[in-house]
């Protein structure tokens, strides 16, 4: 197996055994077993668990930027910022929908040190920078400063993330209602400083 497909591997069965045992129960041993291999080979690959928890949330969290990037890149040119907002959150949510083990370890991100823990923040600032993109398409957030602007991109990232969780309890949310509760906070907000 090449190294590649050993780091593909050992990521999958450390990302379920994380959410079934959750990341402090969980030990090197369950994984290295799990995958039919010593514990050195895993510290060979990662350094330690945390920095295996650390890629494997950064692969998770890497998997749902591109996903919604991928649904606003695919919006027609011609879509308006609400428009394009409203599916880059829609498919926010069906990636969650479809991928609640990536979504569930993604939540333990507070298990990381802090410098495990930049990189994932910077996949994360890279998404707000894209829904920042994407709100000052908006006319009207020409004469609004950078620095609010990049403030709601960040509500929307942050407000997006509690609503996917809220969600996980209440199964009969659908994806158009978890997408219209963030739009409307988002847009009634932006209509506050946009006159």
């Amino acid at each position: 197996m090449s190294r590649v497909q050993r780091e593909t591997q050992l990521l999958d069965i450390a990302e379920e055994v994380f959410v079934a045992k959750g990341f402090v129960d969980s030990t090197m041993e369950d994984i290295a077993d799990r995958a039919g291999i010593t514990k050195p080979v895993i510290y060979d690959h990662f350094g330690s668990k945390d920095g295996l928890l650390a890629a494997a949330i950064a692969r998770s969290r890497r998997q749902l930027f591109d996903s919604t990037a991928g649904a606003w890149d695919a919006v027609a040119s011609d879509a308006s910022p609400e428009e394009r907002l409203g599916v880059g959150l829609r498919s926010f949510f069906a990636f969650i929908a479809d991928h609640a083990e990536a979504f569930a370890l993604i939540q333990q991100e507070g298990a990381l040190s802090a410098p495990l823990a930049k990189g994932l923040e910077d996949i994360r600032a890279e998404q707000a920078r894209v829904v920042g993109r994407v709100l000052r398409q908006r006319r009207e957030i020409a004469t609004v400063p950078a620095a609010l602007v990049e403030g709601f991109a960040e509500v929307v990232i942050a407000t997006a993330e509690r609503v996917a969780v809220w969600r996980l309890k209440r199964p009969e949310i659908s994806l158009d209602d978890a997408t219209d509760i963030v739009m409307t906070v988002v847009w009634r907000g932006l209509a506050s400083v946009t006159g």
